[in-house]
């Protein structure tokens, strides 16, 4: 019976940690980009997807991120994320923020592409470094090209 209850306890434990679809952290200087295989070593412009079943896929820039879905199936990812540029290492909803193109601010791939949480952090440096302003949708379309 201590068996039993011992392998069902092992079994639930299994089971929840195996479905977890939230955000992992990225190991800077020791994990590769998924798309263009660089080290991720530029803790504000690093990107993540997890997909419904929690495999990560994490890229060193939003740009890898984006041009890696293109030949993915989407319908199985539950979470887009990217670096939010004020807060090195933090990851934010990237569906949800606002990117700025700006060439004064570099990125790792040569987008010079970089995300924010809110619009009001993105204008702020919108009007200190140039560039343009994308939602999502816009950023996916803009790079289409």
């Amino acid at each position: 019976m201590q068996k039993l209850k011992q392998f069902s306890f092992m079994t639930f434990i299994l089971a929840l940690t195996s479905c977890n679809t939230g955000p992992q952290a990225i190991d800077y200087g020791n994990e590769g980009c998924h798309f263009c295989k660089m080290t991720i070593v530029d803790k504000v412009h690093a990107a993540e997807i997890v997909t419904k079943k929690g495999k990560v896929y994490k890229f060193d820039a939003s740009e890898c991120m984006i041009h890696f879905i293109q030949g993915f199936d989407t319908s199985e990812i539950k979470r887009y994320l990217s670096n939010n540029y004020t807060e090195p290492e933090t990851l934010i909803d990237a569906t949800k923020a606002t990117f700025l193109i700006s060439k004064n601010i570099p990125s790792p791939m040569g987008a010079f592409l970089s995300a924010f949480k809110t619009d009001k952090e993105a204008q702020k440096f919108q009007t200190e470094k140039g560039g343009s302003l994308y939602s999502w949708n816009q950023l996916l379309e803009h790079l289409k090209n």
